[in-house]
């Protein structure tokens, strides 16, 4: 009985730290939504005043959509990159160390050095632009960064940059994990190599690609470092973000209410990102104790 009781003794103090801290403040967020607090909170019950403020305000619009646009092209960016890069590393190529080094070394940096470093690589003033006209092309431009309709995009280039390391780590350690022997049958059969990555290999490293989607989907949710730095939210609102309406609502322009609503529908975003993940796990393990029934 000692014995069983020690370790729950022992994480006890981890549990009601994770109790009080995670799940109380994330509660108190969603309860602080439905009140009328303002500069400080207030326990005046609104019913859903803030939220169909949210809704009806035009930059969180703006926002959420630019968060959505951003979400797809870097998840998709990232994957498609990341499994492209894996796949040349697993050619066993030589230097796969240093290869591997330098793709993952991106990720190991915040976004406020990413962004910083390729606010200044775009800046027409200062980066690559400027380069360019000074060994002669006067002609040459690329401003996208100032441009409204580009500026998200530029954002999104400089994310791919960041993430795309730890795809290619995670879909390398799936393809290292694939049998022998299939690549051996396919062979056999003259599947081309490209082939067998695309239609045998991609859809048994499901595992792996599902958790780069929600890694890459909650550092979707939460981008506010990499928008600062590199844009500060503009050209405008081209480059506007939940993350930073939350933030503004909250120090800027004193609006607890409106924020916390803001704060939790990121929230239920992160639960949609990883509720299907989480639900295929699930069904994963049912199966495999079927399975082993």
């Amino acid at each position: 009985m000692s014995r069983s009781l020690a370790p729950k003794l022992t994480m006890a103090p981890v549990i009601a730290l994770v109790l009080i801290v995670f799940v109380g403040g994330l509660l108190w967020t969603v309860a602080v939504s439905f009140t009328a607090s303002k500069s400080v909170p207030d326990w005046e019950f609104v019913g859903m005043a803030n939220w169909m403020k949210l809704f009806g305000n035009a930059r969180w619009i703006i926002s959420y959509k630019n968060m959505l646009v951003f979400g797809i092209v870097y998840i998709g960016g990232c994957l498609f990159l990341g499994y492209i890069l894996a796949i040349l590393i697993d050619e066993r190529v030589r230097f796969e160390s240093l290869f591997r080094t330098v793709f993952l070394f991106p990720h190991a940096l915040s976004f406020i050095v990413t962004g910083s470093v390729w606010q200044w690589y775009l800046n027409p003033q200062l980066g690559l632009q400027k380069f360019v006209q000074d060994l002669g092309w006067t002609g040459f431009e690329f401003s996208i960064i100032a441009s409204r309709s580009f500026a998200l995009y530029a954002v999104i280039l400089a994310a791919i940059w960041h993430g795309t390391g730890i795809v290619m780590v995670l879909l390398l350690a799936g393809l290292r994990g694939v049998d022998e022997d299939i690549w051996k049958a396919t062979r056999v059969d003259g599947i081309p190599r490209w082939r067998t990555y695309l239609s045998v290999v991609l859809p048994m490293l499901g595992p792996s690609v599902a958790t780069s989607v929600v890694l890459l989907g909650a550092g979707v949710v939460k981008n506010y470092d990499l928008v600062i730095a590199m844009t500060g939210g503009g050209p405008g609102t081209a480059t506007e973000v939940p993350a930073k309406f939350v933030m503004e609502n909250l120090f800027e322009r004193s609006n607890i209410g409106l924020a916390a609503s803001g704060a939790t529908m990121m929230l239920i975003t992160v639960v949609c990102i990883a509720a299907p993940y989480l639900y295929w796990q699930s069904w994963q393990r049912r199966r495999g104790k079927g399975v082993d029934a």
